[in-house]
């Protein structure tokens, strides 16, 4: 195991030339981020299951916990993509990278990039233009601004936004590893990693 606790083939994939110090401080984020998402499944758990017992066992149950949980669930989605985003775990079709050479997966990754870049922007402008409607909306039980709950997509569209600018960078510099492509591609012991992880 790596530091940081991760599979040590995925952290291999990893990017190297980052300064120490900052490495050391994103992967310190992001275990915060993967607290957070436990906190977030428990807390969903506690809620609907202890909802479940009350209302059959007891012809009762906690209100705010149906509406709670929801939110939990929107939480716990949009900030785990930001996660696996990292960790390259998302869904992907590598049947055509797979059979690409070095510069023509290199091609694929710039243009994937440019592409997420364009959606987080899109997102984000979103999630902007919604704000002041959000703003002036409060959820019917808990009472809590709705922009509680949908300004979750600051966070993605930034967190994404950010790793994916940052691998555009060092893949147009010529700073990509070949573990890195491998991994785009779906080949090598750090994709297995993933997905065993994945699993």
């Amino acid at each position: 195991m790596s530091r940081t606790g991760d599979h040590p083939e995925t952290a291999a994939a990893r990017p190297r030339n980052a300064p120490r110090p900052l490495q050391g401080a994103t992967d310190l984020l992001f275990r915060a981020l993967e607290v957070v998402l436990v906190i977030l499944l428990a807390g969903m758990v506690v809620m609907v299951f202890g909802n479940v017992v009350l209302r059959y066992g007891f012809n009762t149950g906690i209100v705010v916990s149906e509406e709670m949980s929801r939110y939990f669930f929107i939480w716990l989605t949009f900030i785990g993509a930001v996660v696996t985003f990292r960790e390259n775990a998302h869904l992907g079709v590598e049947t055509l990278v797979q059979r690409l050479g070095h510069n023509g997966r290199l091609i694929c990754m710039i243009l994937t990039d440019l592409l997420i870049l364009l959606c987080c922007a899109v997102f984000f402008w979103g999630t902007w233009l919604q704000w002041a409607i959000n703003a002036t909306n409060v959820a019917p039980v808990s009472g809590i601004r709705m922009t509680w709950v949908f300004g979750v997509g600051y966070v993605t569209s930034i967190g994404i936004g950010v790793i994916a600018l940052m691998r555009l960078i060092r893949a147009l510099t010529g700073r990509i590893t070949d573990e890195e492509l491998s991994l785009f591609a779906g080949e090598g012991e750090a994709a297995h990693a993933v997905r065993e992880r994945a699993e």
